[in-house]
Parts: C-alpha cells; structure tokens; sequence
C-alpha cells in the first residue's frame, strides 16, 4: 500500500449528520470474519490442536489476551461478559484456573515463539489484587516465552475506582506499558445514572500515574448516547481528559439492548437522548478531537499523530482483532479464561461463555472450546480483504487478487454492485482496481466491510448487530 496516500494517512472524521443519519443501520464491529455469531460447536479441542501444530510452521509471533470477568458493581450500561462479586477470593481460584488452562495449551506452541502482546481485559482486570496479578504474569511467563523487544505491548485495562497509583507502580513493574482506563463521562447526574460514579480528580490521579511510572501509552474510553447525557455536560468531560492529552481515545457509542443484557434495563428509555441528540454529542467529540490534533484510526479510535496506531496505520500495518485495534498484525492470538476467544492460523476458538462450563472444562484437564470456526478460502480472502478496509479504509484489488489467484472484479461482483450505493452518496471509491472509504465515508467503514459480508445474505444465519453509529 501507498504509505502516502490519504487513506492510509488517517484522514480526519468528516462528520455529516445527515449524512449518518440515512446510513446508520446494524452490522458487525468486524473484530473478526467471520464475526463471532458464526461461530458452531462443531469445532472443538481437536481442530484448536491441529491448528496450533499447522501453525508452527509460521513461526510467527503470540498474542495472549485473559479475560478477567469479575467486576465490583455492575455498570448499568454494560453488555461485556462479566460476573458481579464482592468476594475478591475468587480471583484466587481464577488465577488459578488460567495458568491451568495455559498448562495445557503452552505446550502446543513451539517454545521458540515469543509472545509480543499481553493484553488482560474484562470485565475489571485490577479486580485482581496486587499478588494475584503478579501471580497470573509470572506464572504465564513460565509458560510462554515473552519477549523482552522494545516493541512489545503488555497492556491492560483498569476501572479507575479500583487501583492506585501504588497500583500502577507495581502494573509497571510487570512489564506492562499500556493501560486503558474507563471513564464514560464525568457529569455526575450521568455517572449516577449508569451506576459509575467515579471522581475526576481519582480518575486522573491514576492517568498521571501511568506517565510517572513510564507506561509508553494511556488510552481513555468515553462513551456517547447516555441518559441524561447533554452537550454541555459531555463538552466538560472532553475538554477535562484533553487537558491530559492521553495518547489514544475510543470514544463509543452506546448500544440500548436491554432485551439481552439486563443491567441496561435499569435505563429508562425515556432518559436517553434521541438519535438527532445523539449524533450531535458524536459529532462534538469529533470536532474537538480534531482540533486537538488526533488522528482518527478507525471505527471509534483515535490517536495522537505519533502514537504507535497511527504510526501502524500510516505504514500499513496496522491490525484489528478480538483486542480492537493493534500494531501487531502478524501473531496468532491466544485467549484465555472465560469467554476468550482464540485466532490462531485460519481458525477461530471460543471458550465457553459461562463460568461454571469454563472451570468444569479446565478442571478436568480439557482445553476449554466451546465453539469456533475454521475458515474456508472464501473466509480467507474476504477476511484479508475486510480487515485491510478496517485499518486502512482502503484495499487494493489486484494485489489482492494476485495474491490468491482470482479475478477482482468477477469474483466480488455482487459487492461491487452493493458498493454503488455508497459510491452514489461519496462514501466509498472503486477505481483502478482499489476499493477505498472517501474523507465522507471513514465513519461508516462498517457499511463498506458489509458490501462484502457474503454471511449477511445468509436467511439461515440471522444475527442481531449494533448500529454503525
């Protein structure tokens, strides 16, 4: 790819309200294709085996994400797979369970495979206290080989309530040099709302924290679209974290699903701000981001200009998986823990959602599938083709079709016909064999990857997805 072309520059947010408007409609984040619903039981502990021994032969670098579960108190707004406990015991046996899963799948990797990301998400990662954590590092670094690269990312996710900065002295300690904090939004009618009330001055004690401690990146999640959510109030909170200049910003938009998650049903429908409200609180996040220098990576990220993602994104590397965005796109990924989905070679694995089915897999010495997906040749070149429009907003068609042998324009035919109603409102460019989203067309990435969504059109496969905006 052009280095130098707009695309791969990271073209700002080119916010048009009507624009969205017409175009938001449900469709998958594409943190995978095919994207997890797809997923059948089918695929089991033998084919993980078979895909980790054809794998090896790739030598390729590991990416280890555990998902913790356990949260304090629950988050009204929240649709992760999370348990709610008080009873921080349980982390103990929880540590436990993972190295005891880790024990059984280490050995399948060739131990010359270093792993060069960690990512510990949730859930509330630092649930975990200081020792358990400690714990779960070492004890993966005796089961893995970690690379000790300067380029290496071991980051976690933090509920800022819920850690000090004494904390984040020992998280460095570890090795971790990223962390993500939650904060939503500091109005406190808000906060009081979704049932996260947290205070500014705490949550940006822990932010400073991470720069004292030598964390190379601090990212900060915010969300628009919730109750009582106002301009001015979401105004405040953007110009409080600037202030702080993190060096990336996921700024998502809320989802109300309280037909499958049943913390959200405590919203009432009648506080949330209406779709004209919503898109005008996205469209201030996003005029603001701009004129404070960050770089729109894609979907909902952003990123200082010199920050690792955007340096990823100018050069073509840039990557999207079960972790959102990274710099690593050539690993296999490794999931660990309740619901931790694996990606190794051209399969995907999913542990069982539910706790209890988890540690009754890992406590009777089995690896832990519960569904997944090997990829057939289709999924392989839309997968490539999907993940390059996710990260680049572009995708080049005859190195593609090089690349696997086929021709562009007849075997995507049907896409290229979908494509044209996004090209008759400018959002999206198909010339001299390149498929690109226009300045107009970066929001609605998802809208673009879905022209060649071939599971979409699939009656048999209904699946319920998220709105674009």
């Amino acid at each position: 790819m052009d280095i130098t072309s707009p695309a791969a520059a990271g073209l700002a947010w080119h916010f048009d309200p009507d624009l969205l408007r017409r175009h938001d409609r449900p469709g998958p984040r594409y943190t995978s294709y095919p994207a997890a619903p797809h997923f059948h039981d089918g695929f089991g502990a033998h084919a993980l085996r078979a895909a980790i021994g054809a794998s090896n032969a790739s030598a390729r670098p590991l990416s280890l994400y555990v998902h913790v579960p356990y949260c304090s108190s629950p988050c009204f707004y929240c649709g992760c797979n999370r348990v709610i406990t008080r009873d921080h015991s349980k982390g103990v046996a929880y540590v436990a369970r993972v190295l005891s899963e880790a024990d059984q799948i280490a050995p399948l990797f060739d131990d010359t495979r270093e792993v060069i990301q960690l990512h510990l998400g949730g859930g509330t990662p630092n649930f975990l206290a200081a020792a358990q954590l400690r714990e779960l590092v070492d004890g993966l670094r005796e089961r893995f080989r970690f690379s000790t690269a300067a380029h290496r990312d071991f980051s976690i996710e933090l509920d800022p309530r819920f850690v000090s900065p004494d904390d984040i002295a020992t998280l460095a300690a570890l090795g971790f040099n990223r962390a993500s904090l939650g904060i939503q939004d500091f109005d406190p009618v808000v906060q009081r709302a979704i049932n996260r009330e947290q205070g500014v001055e705490q949550t940006l004690e822990i932010l400073r924290a991470c720069r004292a401690n030598g964390l190379r990146s601090v990212n900060v999640d915010l969300i628009y679209g919730l109750p009582h959510q106002t301009p001015a109030g979401f105004a405040q909170t953007l110009e409080t974290v600037l202030r702080e200049r993190p060096d990336r910003l996921a700024v998502y938009g809320y989802a109300h699903l309280p037909h499958l998650f049943k913390a959200q049903r405590q919203i009432p429908d009648a506080a949330l701000p209406s779709p004209e409200q919503k898109l005008a609180l996205l469209g201030l996040a996003v005029r603001r981001l701009s004129l404070a220098g960050y770089q729109y990576v894609g979907m909902d990220h952003f990123a200082l200009p010199d920050e690792d993602l955007s340096q990823a994104q100018r050069a073509g590397h840039l990557h999207r998986n079960f972790m959102g965005y990274t710099t690593h796109a050539d690993t296999d990924l490794v999931g660990l823990g309740a619901s931790a989905i694996s990606h190794i070679g051209d399969s995907y694995s999913q542990n069982p959602r539910d706790l209890p089915g988890w540690e009754a897999a890992v406590d009777a010495g089995r690896l832990p599938v519960w569904r997944g997906l090997q990829l057939d040749a289709d999924d392989v070149v839309r997968a490539e083709l999907i993940g390059q429009l996710m990260c680049q907003g572009e995708v080049d068609g005859r190195a593609l079709a090089t690349r696997h042998g086929l021709d562009f324009d007849d075997y995507f035919a049907d896409a290229l016909v979908a494509l044209q109603a996004l090209q008759h409102d400018g959002l999206a460019e198909y010339a001299d064999g390149v498929v690109r989203a226009t300045e107009r067309g970066r929001p609605l990435l998802r809208l673009l990857a879905m022209c060649f969504d071939r599971y979409l059109a699939r009656p048999d496969q209904p699946v319920r997805y998220s709105r674009a905006i």
